[in-house]
């Protein structure tokens, strides 16, 4: 356990711990991933992240949640594992790799990754709600006054009740319409338990949601508080990408 080197990087303030696995060496337990990822006793992040080799693929990306846990699905995760793979030279421009939820292509540039999203699953419409699976679950909600709102309390009241819980849990996401293009939207996640600063399912399910609730077309402009992202869909919800900045912001050695 001495001497593995990690990386930090981050998408639209969405941390993760980032592990280049392809000697599969490192030791995946979940008390170990868990203290990594906190904040007062680790490195500190929303996830931990290892990369590594698959034969059909460029990588592997496999998503741990900051409990420790194996997760579904994460955009902002993606996006970042994406920029990792290609700053290791792992690639150039374009990618090609498989995730939990299946295969992943994605385009990078200096500015942005592109990520295109798998298939979502389980749509429900409910009167003050939408329900669907981009990746990871998502409850998607519409308010008023969005930077004043209670998201951690409002988000752990949905998560932890008693329907959602029997479901298995749920991410909790809440939006306001800032104009015919633009939503802000701000998540509870699963895992992490808190809110978080930006969560990439989240805003693709939002934005899906925005346009099923109020025909809103794509891409759409999505704010965030750890930055700005865009989704871009058909409207049959195929080709579904979602495109942001992902960086590195430090390095060590563990």
């Amino acid at each position: 356990m001495n001497n593995i080197k990690f990386y930090k990087y981050q998408g639209t303030g969405n941390d993760f711990v980032m592990i280049d696995n392809r000697d599969e060496k490192f030791p995946a337990s979940q008390a170990y991933i868990e203290h990594l990822c906190h904040r007062r006793f680790g490195i500190g992040a929303d996830g931990l992240i290892l990369l590594q080799n698959d034969p059909n693929y460029d990588f592997r990306m496999v998503y741990y949640n900051a409990d420790g846990k194996e997760g579904s699905m994460c955009g902002n995760g993606g996006r970042c594992t994406v920029r990792f793979a290609e700053d290791l030279g792992i690639f150039k421009d374009k990618t090609k790799f498989i995730a939990v939820d299946g295969e992943h292509l994605a385009d990078a540039n200096e500015a942005v990754i592109a990520l295109k999203m798998g298939e979502v699953h389980s749509i429900e419409r409910h009167d003050f709600y939408d329900f669907m699976n981009t990746g990871s679950p998502h409850y998607v909600a519409f308010v008023k006054g969005i930077e004043s709102f209670d998201v951690y309390n409002e988000g752990k009241k949905i998560r932890y009740s008693d329907e959602w819980v029997a479901r298995g849990g749920t991410n909790v996401n809440f939006v306001e319409v800032i104009d015919n293009e633009t939503i802000y939207v701000r998540t509870y996640e699963r895992g992490v338990e808190d809110e978080t600063y930006s969560c990439g399912t989240g805003v693709t399910a939002s934005a899906l949601s925005t346009f099923l609730r109020f025909g809103m077309k794509s891409p759409i402009n999505v704010i965030t508080k750890g930055g700005n992202l865009k989704v871009s869909f058909n409207e049959n919800f195929t080709d579904i990408r979602l495109v942001g900045p992902a960086m590195k912001v430090f390095d060590g050695i563990l």
